[in-house]
């Protein structure tokens, strides 16, 4: 399973919030080190990388923002905590003013937050999350990312009643109808989402001119199908997708197709004629906005999340789906047979 998809989404805004000031190390010695590290990364040698991005964060004195960025997000993908900790403290203490105060602590928050439900320690490192976040609210107050984040972090603690307040207080940060709100309302009203392994909120208008809203289709299973028309795995796999939506017609089940093509012509041409008539989505390609939320670089790639909104599987390639998906779909049953009891 990845490492936590809000938290790279994180790094990549805070760090570009700071670039003015990201320009490599100063000291000679960590600029030949910085560059030798750029080449491992060039080459895929992300281990030799990483240990080089802290060898030159360390001869420029713990000054080099571009290193710190680096060792934070290969740390992360590394499980290399103790080092992610200090690039990230080391960025908290360079920052300046209070913007830029604000998201140094904020980021250094989310990555606690993955570390300690990663490594599921989830006293002190949580504890230390929270402090973070306060921090930079302290720093800048109206910030709806890091409310939201303060939220998740109380509820990782089992403390619901703090965690339900500061959701509520994002939900009166946001719009109506945006993602990011819907998903707070379904952490109101279960805290325990908020501790589970999820997909990030996204709404979309598909080809018919339907909105979805992930969120909004509580209560039903969602199978989310990353493809391309030029991909031959996807094409291949297709046909298995199309039993899929025929079998399971009528049931608490959404099949959502996300293409990463780039020619939307080909792509609503190729839609038609392969009778693809549930769901349809053009992301524009792998830059896209739901592609890059979910981090999928690779193709056919599929998420299935619950009726509750768990994810309960991620499969790359063309996957066995169908004996999950029983399995999930009686579940989402169960459910809507007991919510008219609840009410």
């Amino acid at each position: 399973m990845r490492r936590t998809v809000l938290v790279l989404a994180v790094m990549a805004i805070t760090v570009a919030a700071q670039e003015k000031r990201t320009e490599g190390p100063s000291n000679e010695k960590a600029q030949k080190t910085y560059r030798e590290a750029m080449d491992y990364l060039h080459r895929r040698m992300i281990v030799q990388a990483f240990e080089s991005f802290k060898k030159a964060d360390k001869q420029d004195a713990g000054h080099c923002l571009a290193c710190q960025k680096q060792i934070i997000r290969y740390g992360m993908e590394l499980g290399e905590w103790k080092a992610t900790e200090q690039a990230a403290e080391e960025v908290v203490a360079e920052a300046q003013g209070p913007k830029e105060t604000a998201l140094a602590h904020y980021q250094f928050g989310m990555i606690l937050l993955t570390e300690g439900v990663n490594r599921r320690e989830k006293g002190d490192v949580l504890n230390r999350a929270h402090e973070e976040i306060k921090k930079a609210l302290e720093a800048v107050p109206n910030f709806p990312n890091a409310v939201l984040a303060d939220g998740r972090i109380l509820a990782h603690l089992k403390q619901d009643d703090g965690a339900k307040a500061r959701f509520q207080q994002f939900v009166d940060m946001k719009p109506e109808n945006t993602p990011e709100r819907e998903r707070a309302l379904r952490y109101i009203a279960q805290p325990e989402l908020a501790r589970a392994r999820t997909v990030p909120p996204f709404a979309v208008t598909t080809l018919d001119g339907q909105r979805i809203s992930l969120d909004e289709l509580q209560g039903k299973v969602v199978l989310i199908d990353f493809w391309a028309t030029w991909c031959g795995p996807c094409q291949a796999a297709l046909p298995h997708l199309k039993e899929i939506v025929k079998k399971f017609q009528g049931e608490p089940l959404v099949v959502i197709s996300i293409s990463v093509d780039k020619d939307e012509s080909k792509w609503k041409k190729f839609v038609t004629e392969n009778e693809m008539t549930w769901p349809q989505y053009f992301d524009g390609g792998f830059e896209g906005s739901v592609a890059r939320a979910f981090e999928v670089h690779a193709i056919p790639h599929t998420f299935t999340v619950d009726a509750d909104g768990v994810l309960q599987d991620e499969n790359v390639g063309d996957a066995a789906l169908e004996g999950k998906l029983k399995k999930l779909v009686k579940r989402a049953r169960e459910v809507q047979a007991a919510a008219p009891q609840s009410s």
